[in-house]
Order: structure tokens, then C-alpha cells, then sequence
């Protein structure tokens, strides 16, 4: 009986990890296709139809750093689909992992910026009138992407492809235990740990100064509400995904070869790489839902294939009708 027992939990289990990889599968396969679409009309609608101000500047940056994420992220469907065998090269293996590290901390960073961003403008909104412009934005924005390409380079350098015998070519990174401890860590301190503390600060000084201020508190609802919204669904959807890269190292470390962790391990990454790959794909629902003005930018921007009467778009006071998302006196 009891070799039995153990039978029915060892199928059990591969059932459950073959179903959760199933399930990754459809996840992003979902992800890559609505994604791609999603983010690329954001791209078009902030970058070519929307007047151009410090706000259109971070969310066209958001939208370019899940657009180039869901590009590459059918290789790693089809890596995932031929049980992790490998087929496009070793450039390819580098490229489409080292763009998820840029599109995790391209993102993270630009949601540091525009945290900072409000927090100056609720706090400081004479200063941010004077200073805050689309130039500054645009360089912030640069300085970004270039910080997110230096602390990408170690997943370029290091990822490559290994021949098995037997289970065809995989793609990971070549390190030994301390660069992995290292690419591990880095991320999710730079990536997560660091810009989240700085950001819950961010938004614990604009409530207790909009509580303070009521007038600017019904002026800043809706920019409010939609930045919080992106953030929270950020952490949400990269948390498990950055545990579990700690929960990897400290069972190293240790050297411990628990293998129930194991098992949690296996089971738990097909989930924590779908919600991580899942948030590229949320941020154009987000501005679609919540965003006014952007959805009449869409409306008009596609082709009248549907026709749809203008009112279905609830019209707001004239004084909003040529801001994006951030009514705001401090826009520019």
C-alpha cells in the first residue's frame, strides 16, 4: 500500500507540473497576442496622436518596454512547448531573456520616475509647473533605458545554450553559484525590493498631502487611480516571480536538497514567470479602462470597420479634453 501511496503522488504530481506548464503555455501564448496588439496601439496613440507632454513621454517608455518583451516572448513559448529544448541559437537564447531583464527594470524604474514624478507635483506644484517639460522627461526617460541595458548586460553575457545528450539543447545561464546568487540578487533589490520602498513613500507623502489639501485631492483622483493601479498590478504580477529566484538561492546556498522545495520550486515556475510575462499585457487595458481621452484616441485611430457613435465615449469638461489621463495644472 504504501508504494502505492507514493505512486499516486509522484503521478499526481507530474500531472499538476504538466498541467501548470499547459496552462504557462496558454497564459502567454494569450499574453504574446493581445500584448503585442495592446501595446502597440498605445505606442501609436501617445507617440504620434497625442499632444506631446511629460505624461504621453513615461507611458510611451512603459508601452515600448512591454512592447519589445512581447516580441521575443514566442521563443520562450516555444522553448516551454518543446519541454525546454532549445532551436534558434545561442544569440537568440541571449536576446530574448536579456529583454526580460530590461523590460523588468526599464519598468520598474520608469514607475520610480513617475512616482517622483506626482510626488513633486502634490508636494512641490509650483516648482514641477516651472520645471516639469517634455525635454526632461525625454532625458529622464533615455537615462532610464540606459541604466536598464547596463544591469541587463550580465543576462547577455552570461545566458547561453547547453547540449545535452539526451534532453536536446537548453538555454540558461552558464554561472557558477555566486554569479547566479549575484544575478539574483541585483534584480530583485535594483528590480523590486529598492523601487517599491521608494515608491510606497512616494504615495504615503501624496495621501497624507492630498488629505491635507482637498481641492487638489478631487483635481488628482483620477491621475491617482491610475498610477496606483499600474504599480499595484507591477508588484502583484513580478513578486512571485522574484521569491522564487530567493527561495532558488538560499536552497542553494544552504545546500539543502529538500525535495519537497523542489517540487514547489518546479510548480511554482510556470505561475511566477505567466503573472511576470502577464503584466506587459495589463498596462494597455489599464489606459483603455480608465483613461477617457485615450479611448477616443483609439476610436479614431482604427479603421471604421465597426462603427461606433462617438457617445459611447462619456465626454468630460472642456478644460480636460487635451490631457492624457493626468488632469493636471503641472502638465506639460
Amino acid at each position: 500500500r504504501g508504494g502505492g501511496g507514493l505512486l499516486d503522488v509522484f503521478n499526481h504530481y507530474r500531472q499538476l507540473k504538466l498541467s501548470l506548464h499547459i496552462m504557462s503555455l496558454v497564459v502567454c501564448s494569450l499574453v504574446s497576442f493581445l500584448g503585442v496588439i495592446g501595446n502597440a496601439l498605445v505606442i501609436w496613440v501617445t507617440g504620434f496622436k497625442m499632444k506631446k507632454t511629460v505624461n504621453t513621454v513615461w507611458f510611451l517608455n512603459l508601452a515600448v518596454a512591454d512592447f519589445l518583451l512581447l516580441i521575443f516572448l514566442p521563443f520562450h513559448i516555444i522553448y516551454v512547448a518543446l519541454n525546454f529544448h532549445w532551436p534558434f541559437g545561442a544569440f537568440m537564447c541571449k536576446i530574448t531573456y536579456t529583454s526580460l531583464m530590461l523590460n523588468m527594470f526599464a519598468s520598474v524604474f520608469l514607475l520610480l520616475v513617475i512616482s517622483v514624478d506626482r510626488c513633486v507635483s502634490v508636494v512641490r506644484p509650483v516648482w514641477a509647473q516651472n520645471h516639469r517639460n517634455v525635454r526632461k522627461a525625454s532625458f529622464v526617460s533615455l537615462s532610464v533605458w540606459m541604466l536598464a541595458l547596463v544591469l541587463g548586460v550580465p543576462t547577455m553575457v552570461f545566458f547561453d545554450t547547453l547540449e545535452l545528450e539526451s534532453d536536446g539543447i537548453m538555454c540558461l545561464d552558464k554561472v557558477d553559484l555566486i554569479w547566479r546568487q549575484v544575478m539574483t540578487i541585483i534584480p530583485f533589490l535594483l528590480g523590486f525590493s529598492i523601487p517599491f520602498i521608494i515608491i510606497v513613500t512616494c504615495y504615503a507623502v501624496i495621501i497624507y498631502h492630498l488629505k491635507k489639501k482637498r481641492t487638489l485631492a478631487s483635481q488628482s483622483r483620477h491621475a491617482f487611480k491610475i498610477i496606483a493601479a499600474l504599480i499595484i498590478a507591477f508588484f502583484l504580477c513580478w513578486t512571485p516571480y522574484h521569491l522564487l529566484g530567493v527561495v532558488v538561492i538560499v536552497d542553494e546556498m544552504t545546500d539543502s536538497l529538500d525535495e519537497t522545495l523542489g517540487h514547489i520550486i518546479n510548480i511554482g515556475y510556470p505561475i511566477a514567470t505567466s503573472l511576470a510575462f502577464l503584466n506587459s499585457c495589463l498596462n494597455p487595458l489599464l489606459y483603455v479602462f480608465m483613461g477617457q481621452d485615450f479611448k477616443k484616441k483609439i476610436y479614431k485611430s482604427l479603421p471604421k470597420v465597426v462603427w461606433v457613435h462617438p457617445s459611447y465615449f462619456p465626454s468630460r469638461t472642456s478644460s480636460n479634453s487635451n490631457r492624457i489621463f493626468f488632469p493636471s495644472a503641472s502638465d506639460s
